[in-house]
């Protein structure tokens, strides 16, 4: 999943190499922490947040055929 996440963001950001993400586990859930550069923020969360959601969709059905549980968080 983290290899899917890094897909999307990075085919949507100008500066791709500036794209990192962590995986932190919890007891319930997988939460992934999104950094990308600060002219790229914009980007990532698009129009009303309609980019960002869009991830969180895909990602969260990737999680549902391995039974798990993710959260995704945009950090600048």
């Amino acid at each position: 999943m983290k290899e899917l996440l890094e897909l999307l963001t990075k085919s949507i950001v100008d500066k791709p190499d500036e794209v990192s993400i962590s995986e932190v586990e919890g007891e319930k859930a997988i939460v992934y922490e999104i950094k990308v550069a600060e002219s790229d923020v914009g980007k990532v969360i698009g129009k009303h947040g309609r980019i960002i959601n869009a991830i969180r969709t895909i990602v969260r059905a990737a999680a549902v055929k391995e039974g798990k549980k993710v959260s995704i968080e945009l950090l600048g």
